[in-house]
Protein backbone atom coordinates (compact mmCIF):
# COMPACT_ATOMS: atom_id res chain seq x y z
CA UNK A 1 0.00 0.00 0.00
CA UNK A 2 1.19 3.59 -0.60
CA UNK A 3 0.20 7.26 -0.47
CA UNK A 4 -1.18 7.12 -4.01
CA UNK A 5 -3.76 4.60 -2.80
CA UNK A 6 -4.75 6.94 0.03
CA UNK A 7 -5.17 9.76 -2.48
CA UNK A 8 -7.38 7.48 -4.56
CA UNK A 9 -9.47 6.49 -1.54
CA UNK A 10 -10.09 10.10 -0.49
CA UNK A 11 -10.53 11.64 -3.96
CA UNK A 12 -14.34 11.77 -3.77
CA UNK A 13 -14.30 13.28 -0.27
CA UNK A 14 -11.79 15.90 -1.32
CA UNK A 15 -13.92 16.76 -4.36
CA UNK A 16 -16.99 17.03 -2.14
CA UNK A 17 -15.15 19.38 0.18
CA UNK A 18 -13.72 21.59 -2.54
CA UNK A 19 -17.14 21.88 -4.22
CA UNK A 20 -19.07 22.50 -1.00
CA UNK A 21 -22.03 24.91 -1.37
CA UNK A 22 -20.76 26.88 1.64
CA UNK A 23 -18.38 28.91 -0.53
CA UNK A 24 -21.24 30.45 -2.52
CA UNK A 25 -22.87 31.61 0.72
CA UNK A 26 -19.80 33.59 1.78
CA UNK A 27 -20.96 36.62 -0.15
CA UNK A 28 -20.99 39.28 2.57
CA UNK A 29 -18.85 40.40 5.48
CA UNK A 30 -21.54 39.13 7.88
CA UNK A 31 -21.30 35.67 6.33
CA UNK A 32 -17.49 35.74 6.45
CA UNK A 33 -17.63 36.74 10.13
CA UNK A 34 -19.94 33.84 10.97
CA UNK A 35 -17.58 31.53 9.08
CA UNK A 36 -14.58 32.79 11.06
CA UNK A 37 -16.41 32.45 14.39
CA UNK A 38 -16.66 28.70 13.79
CA UNK A 39 -13.51 28.16 11.73
CA UNK A 40 -11.32 29.67 14.50
CA UNK A 41 -11.74 26.36 16.37
CA UNK A 42 -10.20 24.54 13.39
CA UNK A 43 -7.23 26.94 13.42
CA UNK A 44 -6.65 26.12 17.10
CA UNK A 45 -7.16 22.41 16.39
CA UNK A 46 -4.46 22.57 13.70
CA UNK A 47 -2.00 24.27 16.07
CA UNK A 48 -2.64 21.55 18.67
CA UNK A 49 -1.95 18.80 16.13
CA UNK A 50 1.29 20.48 15.03
CA UNK A 51 2.55 20.70 18.61
CA UNK A 52 1.76 17.02 19.25
CA UNK A 53 3.80 16.09 16.19
CA UNK A 54 6.69 18.27 17.32
CA UNK A 55 6.71 16.55 20.71
CA UNK A 56 6.57 13.11 19.10
CA UNK A 57 9.10 13.58 16.30
CA UNK A 58 11.64 15.93 17.91
CA UNK A 59 12.90 16.36 21.46
CA UNK A 60 11.22 19.14 23.44
CA UNK A 61 12.34 17.99 26.89
CA UNK A 62 15.38 18.65 29.05
CA UNK A 63 17.88 17.17 29.28
CA UNK A 64 17.91 16.85 25.50
CA UNK A 65 17.96 13.33 24.11
CA UNK A 66 18.35 12.66 20.38
CA UNK A 67 15.09 11.69 18.67
CA UNK A 68 14.88 8.36 16.86
CA UNK A 69 12.92 9.99 14.03
CA UNK A 70 14.61 10.74 10.73
CA UNK A 71 16.33 14.11 10.56
CA UNK A 72 14.30 15.18 7.52
CA UNK A 73 11.07 14.64 9.47
CA UNK A 74 12.38 16.58 12.46
CA UNK A 75 13.34 19.44 10.19
CA UNK A 76 9.95 19.39 8.46
CA UNK A 77 8.01 19.58 11.72
CA UNK A 78 10.30 22.29 13.10
CA UNK A 79 9.78 24.32 9.90
CA UNK A 80 6.01 23.98 10.30
CA UNK A 81 6.21 25.05 13.95
CA UNK A 82 8.46 27.99 13.08
CA UNK A 83 5.94 29.28 10.56
CA UNK A 84 2.84 28.50 12.61
CA UNK A 85 4.12 30.07 15.83
CA UNK A 86 6.29 32.93 14.58
CA UNK A 87 5.49 34.11 11.06
CA UNK A 88 5.66 37.68 9.74
CA UNK A 89 2.34 39.49 9.53
CA UNK A 90 1.53 42.09 6.86
CA UNK A 91 2.49 44.89 9.29
CA UNK A 92 5.93 43.37 9.92
CA UNK A 93 5.04 42.05 13.38
CA UNK A 94 6.03 38.46 14.21
CA UNK A 95 3.12 36.36 15.48
CA UNK A 96 1.49 32.95 15.27
CA UNK A 97 -0.99 32.12 12.55
CA UNK A 98 -3.62 31.73 15.27
CA UNK A 99 -2.98 35.32 16.38
CA UNK A 100 -3.10 36.44 12.75
CA UNK A 101 -6.53 34.87 12.50
CA UNK A 102 -7.65 36.60 15.68
CA UNK A 103 -6.44 39.91 14.24
CA UNK A 104 -8.40 39.20 11.06
CA UNK A 105 -11.50 38.58 13.18
CA UNK A 106 -11.01 41.79 15.16
CA UNK A 107 -10.46 43.75 11.97
CA UNK A 108 -13.66 42.40 10.40
CA UNK A 109 -15.78 42.59 13.54
CA UNK A 110 -16.13 38.83 14.16
CA UNK A 111 -16.50 37.61 17.75
CA UNK A 112 -13.73 35.30 19.02
CA UNK A 113 -14.69 35.50 22.71
CA UNK A 114 -16.34 32.06 22.96
CA UNK A 115 -13.41 30.31 21.27
CA UNK A 116 -10.89 32.12 23.48
CA UNK A 117 -12.87 31.20 26.59
CA UNK A 118 -12.83 27.53 25.56
CA UNK A 119 -9.10 27.57 24.89
CA UNK A 120 -8.40 29.19 28.26
CA UNK A 121 -10.56 26.61 30.05
CA UNK A 122 -8.87 23.74 28.17
CA UNK A 123 -5.46 24.44 29.72
CA UNK A 124 -4.21 21.47 31.71
CA UNK A 125 -7.11 19.17 30.80
CA UNK A 126 -5.86 15.60 30.42
CA UNK A 127 -9.04 14.19 28.86
CA UNK A 128 -9.78 16.73 26.14
CA UNK A 129 -12.58 14.77 24.39
CA UNK A 130 -14.51 14.52 27.69
CA UNK A 131 -13.88 18.21 28.40
CA UNK A 132 -15.13 19.21 24.95
CA UNK A 133 -18.32 17.16 25.32
CA UNK A 134 -19.21 19.25 28.37
CA UNK A 135 -19.02 22.52 26.43
CA UNK A 136 -21.56 24.19 24.18
CA UNK A 137 -20.01 24.58 20.74
CA UNK A 138 -21.62 26.02 17.58
CA UNK A 139 -22.58 24.02 14.49
CA UNK A 140 -20.52 20.87 14.03
CA UNK A 141 -17.45 22.14 15.85
CA UNK A 142 -17.70 19.50 18.60
CA UNK A 143 -17.30 16.37 16.40
CA UNK A 144 -14.48 18.10 14.50
CA UNK A 145 -12.49 18.85 17.66
CA UNK A 146 -13.44 15.59 19.36
CA UNK A 147 -12.00 13.58 16.46
CA UNK A 148 -8.65 15.39 16.59
CA UNK A 149 -8.20 15.25 20.35
CA UNK A 150 -9.28 11.59 20.47
CA UNK A 151 -6.54 10.89 17.90
CA UNK A 152 -3.99 12.82 19.96
CA UNK A 153 -5.07 11.00 23.13
CA UNK A 154 -4.80 7.63 21.38
CA UNK A 155 -1.29 8.61 20.29
CA UNK A 156 -0.83 6.57 17.11
CA UNK A 157 1.62 8.69 15.12
CA UNK A 158 0.81 7.20 11.70
CA UNK A 159 -2.90 8.05 12.12
CA UNK A 160 -2.20 11.59 13.32
CA UNK A 161 0.29 12.22 10.51
CA UNK A 162 -2.24 10.97 7.96
CA UNK A 163 -5.02 13.22 9.31
CA UNK A 164 -2.56 16.11 9.37
CA UNK A 165 -1.34 15.48 5.83
CA UNK A 166 -4.63 14.81 4.05
CA UNK A 167 -7.00 16.95 6.11
CA UNK A 168 -5.04 20.15 6.60
CA UNK A 169 -5.75 23.78 5.98
CA UNK A 170 -4.47 23.90 2.41
CA UNK A 171 -7.83 22.40 1.42
CA UNK A 172 -9.26 25.93 1.35
CA UNK A 173 -9.73 26.44 -2.40
CA UNK A 174 -8.50 29.35 -4.46
CA UNK A 175 -12.12 30.29 -5.21
CA UNK A 176 -12.64 31.11 -1.53
CA UNK A 177 -9.63 33.43 -1.52
CA UNK A 178 -10.95 35.13 -4.66
CA UNK A 179 -14.30 35.71 -2.94
CA UNK A 180 -12.66 37.19 0.14
CA UNK A 181 -10.51 39.46 -2.03
CA UNK A 182 -13.61 40.67 -3.84
CA UNK A 183 -15.41 41.39 -0.58
CA UNK A 184 -12.36 43.20 0.75
CA UNK A 185 -12.52 45.54 -2.25
CA UNK A 186 -16.25 46.18 -1.87
CA UNK A 187 -16.71 46.16 1.92
CA UNK A 188 -13.17 46.46 3.33
CA UNK A 189 -11.76 45.25 6.67
CA UNK A 190 -10.76 41.81 5.33
CA UNK A 191 -7.14 42.59 4.44
CA UNK A 192 -5.76 40.54 7.35
CA UNK A 193 -7.92 37.54 6.46
CA UNK A 194 -6.75 37.65 2.85
CA UNK A 195 -3.14 37.78 4.06
CA UNK A 196 -3.69 34.86 6.46
CA UNK A 197 -5.22 32.67 3.76
CA UNK A 198 -2.56 33.46 1.17
CA UNK A 199 0.27 33.01 3.66
CA UNK A 200 -1.06 29.70 4.93
CA UNK A 201 -1.43 28.23 1.44
CA UNK A 202 1.98 29.58 0.40
CA UNK A 203 3.67 27.85 3.34
CA UNK A 204 1.75 24.59 2.96
CA UNK A 205 2.59 24.45 -0.74
CA UNK A 206 5.96 23.88 -2.35
CA UNK A 207 8.09 21.23 -0.70
CA UNK A 208 5.94 20.81 2.41
CA UNK A 209 3.35 18.70 0.57
CA UNK A 210 5.83 16.06 -0.67
CA UNK A 211 7.59 16.07 2.73
CA UNK A 212 4.31 15.35 4.53
CA UNK A 213 3.56 12.48 2.14
CA UNK A 214 7.04 11.07 2.72
CA UNK A 215 6.40 11.15 6.45
CA UNK A 216 3.17 9.13 6.02
CA UNK A 217 5.12 6.59 3.98
CA UNK A 218 7.90 6.26 6.54
CA UNK A 219 5.63 6.00 9.59
CA UNK A 220 3.44 3.32 7.97
CA UNK A 221 6.37 1.42 6.48
CA UNK A 222 5.45 -2.08 5.37
CA UNK A 223 2.78 -2.52 8.04
CA UNK A 224 -0.52 -3.09 6.19
CA UNK A 225 -2.63 -2.48 9.30
CA UNK A 226 -0.98 0.93 9.75
CA UNK A 227 -1.76 1.79 6.14
CA UNK A 228 -5.40 0.80 6.66
CA UNK A 229 -5.59 2.96 9.78
CA UNK A 230 -3.91 5.83 7.95
CA UNK A 231 -6.51 5.63 5.17
CA UNK A 232 -9.35 5.65 7.70
CA UNK A 233 -7.83 8.60 9.57
CA UNK A 234 -7.56 10.56 6.32
CA UNK A 235 -11.17 9.76 5.44
CA UNK A 236 -12.38 10.68 8.91
CA UNK A 237 -10.47 13.97 8.83
CA UNK A 238 -12.08 14.96 5.53
CA UNK A 239 -15.55 13.80 6.56
CA UNK A 240 -15.34 15.84 9.75
CA UNK A 241 -14.18 18.88 7.76
CA UNK A 242 -17.21 18.43 5.50
CA UNK A 243 -19.45 18.21 8.57
CA UNK A 244 -17.88 21.40 9.93
CA UNK A 245 -18.61 23.13 6.61
CA UNK A 246 -22.16 21.68 6.68
CA UNK A 247 -22.74 23.21 10.12
CA UNK A 248 -21.58 26.65 9.01
CA UNK A 249 -23.64 26.39 5.81
CA UNK A 250 -26.78 25.41 7.75
CA UNK A 251 -26.33 28.32 10.17
CA UNK A 252 -25.96 30.78 7.30
CA UNK A 253 -29.06 29.42 5.56
CA UNK A 254 -31.12 29.59 8.77
CA UNK A 255 -30.09 33.19 9.35
CA UNK A 256 -31.00 34.08 5.78
CA UNK A 257 -34.40 32.41 6.06
CA UNK A 258 -35.06 34.27 9.32
CA UNK A 259 -34.09 37.56 7.68
CA UNK A 260 -36.44 36.95 4.76
CA UNK A 261 -39.33 36.07 7.10
CA UNK A 262 -38.84 39.32 9.00
CA UNK A 263 -38.96 41.23 5.72
CA UNK A 264 -42.14 39.47 4.54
Amino acid sequence: MNVEEINGEIASLRKQLLEHPLYKELNSKKAINLFMEQHIYAVWDFMSMVKWLQRKITCTETPWIASKAKGKHQRFINEIVLAEESDEFHNGEIMSHFDMYLEAMRESGADASEALELIKAAKGKKDMPAFLRQRFLPGNVLPFLEFTFTLLQEGKAHKIISAFTFGREDLIPDMFISMVKGLNKSEGDLHSLVYYLERHIEIDGGEHGPMALEMVKDFCGKNESKWEEAIQAAKDALQLRIRLWDGIYDTLKMKEEFRLKKMA
